[in-house]
């Protein structure tokens, strides 16, 4: 049977943690949600709640948070691993559980595989500016 529960682990608890996926500034977003997202070496994914008061009265909000947090565990086995997650709703219409689940579960591939794609850009970028110093260096001696 599969751990369906929801420990400390997978979740974003520091102020720290927050701010590091806010500055990555890299999200994703349809009709009900925005994740916002940053690549973590954890090898599991782990996610924030951002339910702000534009969404209602806190009758409203903790609903929200209920249901993305049963959302969030229910399909925890189909998230991408190695992922930070910020859920942040879009709607203050009345959520439903299973358009909640297919949202996060489409939104997080689609967020993994931009950052993934921006952390080779990267990567590939460092290694020509190291390879055009290397050459600068061979032609100064």
């Amino acid at each position: 049977m599969i751990d369906q529960s929801f420990p400390k682990r997978f979740r974003l608890s520091s102020r720290s943690d927050f701010r590091r996926v806010y500055e990555r500034r890299c999200s994703v977003s349809d009709d009900l949600v925005r994740l916002l997202g940053q690549l973590n070496e954890l090898g599991h994914p782990r996610i924030g709640l951002s339910v702000s008061r534009q969404i209602g009265k806190a009758v409203v909000r903790n609903r929200w948070k209920r249901l993305l947090r049963e959302a969030l565990r229910l399909s925890r086995e189909r998230l991408p691993g190695g992922l930070d997650l910020i859920v942040v709703p879009r709607t203050d219409e009345k959520p439903e559980l299973q358009p909640l689940k297919n949202s996060l579960v489409d939104l997080s591939w689609r967020l993994y595989k931009r950052l993934k794609r921006d952390e080779s850009a990267e990567r590939r970028q460092h290694e020509q500016e190291t390879h055009a110093k290397t050459q600068r260096r061979k032609e100064a001696d």
